[in-house]
């Protein structure tokens, strides 16, 4: 059997704080505002493997008023709900993103990115789609207050 779920995530950006996107850094001048490293794009790859399952979103996992999770590595939480997904018997068969900013210019950070969440996955790199679009100057991320991220997994679970 095989499910699908959907994440979003979307948080500000802020001067001075350190840019991680997909398990990466960034060099950038602002970076993601959040309780842990503000990753939205791991964010929302965690949201999508929490609907594929049925079991709730982030928040409810790791919320952001329990100290222990204050500026955690959002990879570390992937990692926490990867163990979540294999104690259902599930695999993930691929997953599709979407990073919405203005700036910086995500294509040429896309391999990275794929690199570091494939193992995290248990895919390869050739199941993790990522790709990057603009919001051609509309809203918070038209303006460059914002990154936002969506991502669809596919999983397979025993009949």
């Amino acid at each position: 059997m095989h499910k699908i779920g959907f994440g979003y995530d979307i948080h500000r950006l802020e001067t001075g704080r350190r840019l991680v996107l997909g398990g990466i850094r960034i060099s950038y001048a602002a970076g993601l505002t959040g309780h842990s490293d503000g990753d939205a794009l791991v964010h929302a790859v965690i949201d999508a493997l929490l609907g594929a399952v049925g079991e709730g979103d982030i928040g409810t996992h790791f919320p952001d008023t329990d100290p222990r999770f204050e500026g955690a590595r959002s990879v570390d939480l992937l990692e926490t709900i990867m163990r979540l997904v294999r104690s259902r018997g599930a695999a993930v068969g691929n997953i599709d993103a979407v990073i919405v900013a203005e700036e910086p210019k995500m294509a040429p950070h896309i391999p990275a990115m794929k690199a570091a969440l494939a193992p995290l996955l248990g895919v390869p790199e050739s199941a993790v789609g990522i790709k990057a679009k603009t919001n051609e100057g509309l809203g918070p991320v038209g303006e460059k207050r914002a990154i936002a991220c969506y991502a669809i997994a596919l999983i397979s679970l025993p009949d």
